[in-house]
């Protein structure tokens, strides 16, 4: 059965960092892309970033880029989303998803080609 669990979340004041994880379980993590998502309230959810499945073709949302990183641990089954310089605006719920097999060498954003998802770990960045 495949899980994703997210951790990490927190409140943080701007300027500041946090580290998500994405525990993953259930399935060979090195044969698929991971993505991270977020949301607000009354948003669509949007792509935050993507590491393809070796770890060559990666993704960032402009809003983030120089600012987030994203890693992978196939061996410990981990992703792991590296957030720094954070603003009130990366505020949200951060879900980590897996990518459909086929798009496993190719990152993007849309949220169709995910086909599972954690739970959601929250972020607010906040004074």
């Amino acid at each position: 059965q495949v899980h994703l669990v997210e951790s990490g979340g927190g409140l943080v004041q701007p300027g500041g960092s946090l580290r998500l994880s994405c525990a993953a379980s259930g399935f060979t993590l090195d044969n698929y892309a991971i993505g991270w998502f977020r949301q607000t309230p009354g948003k669509e959810r949007e792509g935050v970033s993507c590491i393809s499945s070796k770890g060559i073709s990666v993704y960032f949302l402009d809003s983030v880029k120089g600012r987030f990183t994203i890693s992978r641990d196939n061996a410990g089954n981990t992703v792991t989303l590296q957030m720094n310089s954070l603003k009130p605006e990366d505020t949200a719920v951060y879900y980590c998803a897996r990518r459909l097999s086929q798009w496993r060498d190719v990152c993007g954003h849309v949220a169709a080609r995910y086909d599972y998802w954690g739970q959601g770990t929250e972020v607010t960045v906040s004074s």
